[in-house]
C-alpha cells in the first residue's frame, strides 16, 4: 500500500527511469495514487504502467483516437461486427461512435457504460443514468480514475481482473506482469507495459510503499 507515500522519492524515481513530467502528468498522477493506494504493491504499479501506457503518458484521461466512420465500423450494428456490438449492449445504430473508448483505459460499449453508471451512482460521484447520458463524463479525472481501478480490480474490460495475475503482497515476476494484460487487451503491447511496471512498481517502493 501506498499510505504516507513519500512523493519526492517516487517522482525521482519516475523522472530518472521515464524522463521529466510536466504538471497535468504529476496532475495526473497525484489523482491515480489516491485512488489506488489502498491496492497491493503489484496492482498499483501495473494500474500506473497501464494508464501510462493508455493515455500516451499524458496521465490525463482521452478519448480513443479516431472519427464517427472508424467507430462505427468497430462498435455499431451498422458496421463490420454487428454481432459483436449486440453482445456488449451496443443494440442501436449511433451506438458506437457514442459508446467508444474514454479514460485512463478505455471505456468501450455501452453495456461496461451502463455497469460503470451504476457502480459510480452507488458511490456518489454521479446520479443514475448520468454517464450514460453523457459518456464524456468518462473523461472527468475522479470519474476515470473510479473506472480504472474498479474496472481493473473486478474485470470490467475483459473478464480478467488484476487477482487473477498478480500477487495480493510482495512484487510480481516480469511473466505475471506480462500476463496481466489480458485484463485490458490480451497481450498487445504486454511486454512494454511490462516494463513500465517495473519502473512504477520501483519508483512506488523507494516511495515507501510495501
Amino acid at each position: 500500500m501506498s499510505d504516507h507515500l513519500n512523493k519526492a522519492a517516487f517522482y525521482k524515481t519516475v523522472r530518472t527511469r521515464l524522463g521529466s513530467l510536466d504538471q497535468s502528468q504529476v496532475n495526473g498522477f497525484e489523482m491515480l495514487i489516491a485512488a489506488i493506494e489502498a491496492a497491493p504493491l503489484s496492482h498499483q504499479a501495473y494500474m500506473l504502467a497501464t494508464a501510462w501506457h493508455e493515455t500516451a503518458a499524458t496521465m490525463q484521461p482521452i478519448k480513443e483516437r479516431g472519427g464517427v466512420e472508424y467507430f462505427t465500423r468497430l462498435y455499431d450494428v451498422a458496421g463490420d461486427r454487428p454481432k459483436t456490438c449486440i453482445a456488449y449492449g451496443n443494440t442501436c445504430a449511433g451506438d458506437g461512435p457514442k459508446h467508444c473508448g474514454r479514460g485512463y483505459v478505455m471505456l468501450t460499449w455501452k453495456s461496461n457504460y451502463a455497469r460503470a453508471d451504476a457502480k459510480l451512482a452507488e458511490a456518489g460521484l454521479i446520479k443514475p443514468g448520468e454517464l450514460l447520458a453523457n459518456p464524456d463524463l468518462a473523461m472527468r479525472p475522479d470519474i476515470a480514475a473510479f473506472i480504472m481501478v474498479r474496472g481493473m480490480a473486478e474485470g470490467w474490460f475483459s473478464g480478467k481482473k488484476l487477482s487473477d495475475y498478480l500477487p495480493a503482497r510482495g512484487v510480481a515476476t516480469r511473466a505475471q506482469y506480462v500476463q496481466a494484460r489480458r485484463i485490458i487487451n490480451i497481450l498487445d503491447k504486454a511486454e512494454l507495459i511490462e516494463d513500465y511496471a517495473q519502473v512504477f512498481e520501483r519508483a512506488l517502493r523507494d516511495g515507501g510503499a510495501s
